[in-house]
């Protein structure tokens, strides 16, 4: 008979293997030495142990499915359960049993982190659904309509949930997007009406411009084509390649106008350079009349000069007040030496300015005599009272001889 610490060969050739519940009947060997029998066996055992520290690593090391992983060690539970080996079969029930755990464990960290998962892609396509819920009301279309596509390619990278509650959300997102889809083709649709009846408004601008450019009443053409361009201001926006015809005919047609007026304005602009050159020298010699010394001959220069000041025409408006103020300032001048002449030679005026010169002397000549009386009788108080009411009286009496004068004494 032979035997080691796990097993033994009998007599008859039967080989047992020794577990925690006795001896168990592990096969008949006949073929051999009862060494060879006992070897045999623990081979098998070896390979057990190896199968089963394979599948350890790879239930460790690998993503293999917790259903694989049961299969293999019920298949490996069952070679060590028929007891066809020789060797610790209770330390590898153990170890299959701590695997067992350990595929457990692991198939609840999955669950775990599926149920994780699936909560976390929930919450994602909540938040899409939110948003795209949002942006359904939005007028930034390009920027909405832009994000909305992101969502979709988001949407489509995130698992799906449980069919009903997908189909729920998918629906609302779904919804979200088709409600802004509508309402961004029905602004299109309203700002291509709107388009167009700009085109209608602006081609009737147009047309009228266009009639409008080879005339020559420059200033009513001139204001009608402000307002022309006041209407289509506020005509709006044709679509783009109308827009820009229409505005090309329209800008042409103004330029065509005010090309000719521009002619036009600067020949009269020359024109009128050399009527205020005319002018200045006129007002030239104009000035040299005053001061008058000799009233009749300064009138008849002033009035030859002004037939020909009448006859030059238009200078430019800037320049007009100041040449135009020149000659005023010599008329003004003529003006004031008639009136200083009429008043000189006017005998009623002189006789009133002599009689009212005779009667102030008279009484500045009274006035005189009665302070002198005062002060030689000793009564200052009169004399000074006399002597105050004297001043008066000599002002109005040199105004008087002053105004005397200017009708030649």
């Amino acid at each position: 008979m032979s035997s080691d610490p796990w097993g033994r060969v009998d007599e008859t050739g039967t080989v047992y293997v020794r577990t925690a519940d006795g001896e168990q009947v592990v096969g008949s060997w006949q073929a051999g030495s009862p060494e060879e029998a006992l070897a045999y066996f623990e081979r098998k055992y070896e390979g057990i142990a190896v199968e089963i520290g394979l599948l350890e690593r790879r239930v460790k090391t690998t993503d293999l499915s917790a259903k694989d992983a049961t299969t293999a060690i019920e298949h490996l539970r069952g070679q060590v359960d028929e007891h066809h080996a020789v060797g610790d079969l209770d330390a590898l029930r153990k170890r299959l049993d701590a695997l067992v755990a350990t595929v457990e464990s692991r198939r609840e960290e999955r669950k775990a982190q599926k149920a994780k998962q699936a909560d976390e892609a929930k919450h994602a396509k909540e938040a899409l659904v939110a948003e795209a819920e949002e942006l359904a009301g939005s007028e930034q279309w390009r920027s909405a309509g832009e994000r909305l596509r992101a969502l979709v390619d988001t949407w489509k990278g995130l698992p799906r949930l449980d069919r009903k509650s997908d189909d729920e959300l998918w629906h609302r997102f779904s919804h979200a997007r088709s409600a802004f889809s509508k309402r961004r083709k029905a602004h299109f649709a309203s700002l291509d009406a709107q388009r167009e009846e700009a085109r209608k408004v602006k081609e009737k601008l147009a047309v009228e411009a266009e009639a409008l450019s080879g005339s020559t009443d420059w200033g009513t053409t001139a204001a009608r084509y402000r307002d022309l361009m006041t209407q289509w201001k506020a005509a709006g926006r044709a679509q783009r390649e109308a827009e820009d015809e229409l505005w090309n005919r329209f800008r042409g047609a103004q330029d065509v106008f005010f090309a000719a007026r521009g002619e036009v304005f600067a020949e009269r602009d020359a024109e009128q350079g050399e009527n205020l050159k005319l002018k200045e020298e006129l007002a030239d010699e104009a000035e040299k009349l005053v001061p008058v010394t000799d009233l009749k001959a300064a009138r008849s220069a002033f009035r030859a000069l002004n037939e020909r000041w009448e006859a030059i025409g238009h200078v430019p408006r800037d320049a007009r007040p100041k040449v135009e103020g020149r000659m005023q300032a010599v008329e003004r001048a003529l003006q004031e030496a008639e009136e200083a002449e009429w008043r000189r030679t006017n005998p009623e005026a002189r006789a009133r300015a002599a009689g009212l010169t005779g009667q102030l002397q008279a009484a500045v000549d009274k006035l005189r005599a009665q302070i002198d009386t005062a002060r030689a009788s000793g009564n200052n108080a009169r004399a000074d009272k006399l002597a105050r009411e004297l001043e008066g009286r000599q002002a109005l009496l040199d105004q008087a001889l002053k105004g005397l004068e200017e009708f030649g004494g």
